[in-house]
């Protein structure tokens, strides 16, 4: 592709390059002047303009995007033609993001022209959100860059959708203490932004047995979620002994992001078991959303992924935590 000045007389069918504020209007950037613009360009006393000329075997920006990003998309992805040599890629429905990091970031070494910006791997998205974005820099690229890049990105880029519609919470309740609302009404709203509802709230004493009793009865099959009067501090407390009791297995106690290091993890006849941690009384991001978020997508997840939430798992302080992480200076 030709990139440079040329005297107005001679750029007819060239891309114009750069914005001009003439007397008789605005020409904007990428536009491909035909005799008419040229005339109102040399009228303005302008005699050279910059402009882009596609070598033949150059592909447009607008094309060479929108290949890119149909080779990109994979299950789960709409795409949306924005125009000036982009294409956003975006969620069907809810559920998170599942990028194929290599190819991603082998589309990217092929020509700093060709460029495809994705959110993290993870990530959830509501209905329509953007996954990623596919610009191309330049005016037109050559054909083979294009086809180079949209064969690394193939299906690099897709949606893991939620795979269960509700879900049942458990609360524990302590003898003459407050138990409250706010728990059951938070995690309705974190599972309804997946698209699931929640199974009316299951109230038993914070107990072993009691508890116990609730994990082997609770009704539906979608994932179990247990918001315990007292935090779980130990794999032998009370929400861990209780789905071991009812023939569950305990997977995991604790993981390694603030807020949310209270969390267990488990699994009984079958679905899943998340023992919320206090900190999922508010609706801040926290680390159960994580665990959550996988499971209700189907994605599995152990202990040692739990494990390696750790990186990049210190998260925003909650104004409401009872015990923040730095006590204040004083005045």
């Amino acid at each position: 592709m030709f990139f440079g000045e040329l005297p107005v007389a001679k750029a007819e069918g060239a891309i114009l390059a750069h914005s001009l504020a003439l007397s008789g209007g605005r020409l904007r950037k990428g536009l491909t002047l035909r005799q008419e613009h040229l005339e109102q360009i040399a009228a303005s006393g302008i005699e050279r303009v910059v402009v882009a000329i596609p070598a033949p075997d150059d592909l447009g920006e607008d094309e060479a995007a929108l290949q890119i990003a149909r080779a990109a998309a994979g299950p789960g992805i709409e795409l949306r033609v924005v125009g000036t040599g982009r294409v956003n890629l975006h969620a069907r429905s809810p559920g998170l993001a599942r990028l194929v990091a290599d190819r991603i970031l082998a589309a990217n070494a092929v020509d700093p022209m060709l460029t495809l910006a994705t959110v993290p791997d993870l990530h959830r998205l509501d209905p329509g959100g953007m996954i990623a974005t596919v610009k191309v820099i330049s005016y037109a690229v050559p054909r083979q860059a294009v086809a180079a890049v949209a064969g690394a990105a193939s299906g690099a880029v897709s949606l893991a959708p939620v795979v269960w519609s509700e879900a049942t919470l458990i609360e524990t309740q302590i003898a003459g203490q407050a138990s409250g609302a706010k728990g059951a009404r938070v995690t309705e709203a974190r599972l309804a932004r997946l698209g699931l509802s929640m199974a009316p709230p299951l109230h038993v004493a914070h107990e072993t047995g009691a508890l116990a009793q609730a994990i082997r009865t609770a009704p539906g099959a979608g994932p179990l979620l247990i918001l315990t009067a007292s935090a779980t501090s130990d794999p032998q407390d009370v929400g861990p002994a209780a789905l071991r009791l009812a023939g569950g297995v305990v997977e995991r106690v604790g993981m390694p992001v603030d807020p949310g290091n209270l969390l267990f993890l488990g699994r009984c006849q079958n679905r899943p078991v998340i023992g919320l941690p206090g900190c999922a009384r508010s609706p801040a991001l926290n680390g159960a959303d994580w665990v959550l978020e996988r499971i209700c997508c189907g994605i599995p997840i152990s202990s040692a992924d739990i494990a390696a939430m750790g990186l990049g798992g210190l998260l925003v302080e909650m104004p409401s935590r009872p015990h923040p992480r730095m006590t204040p200076p004083p005045p």
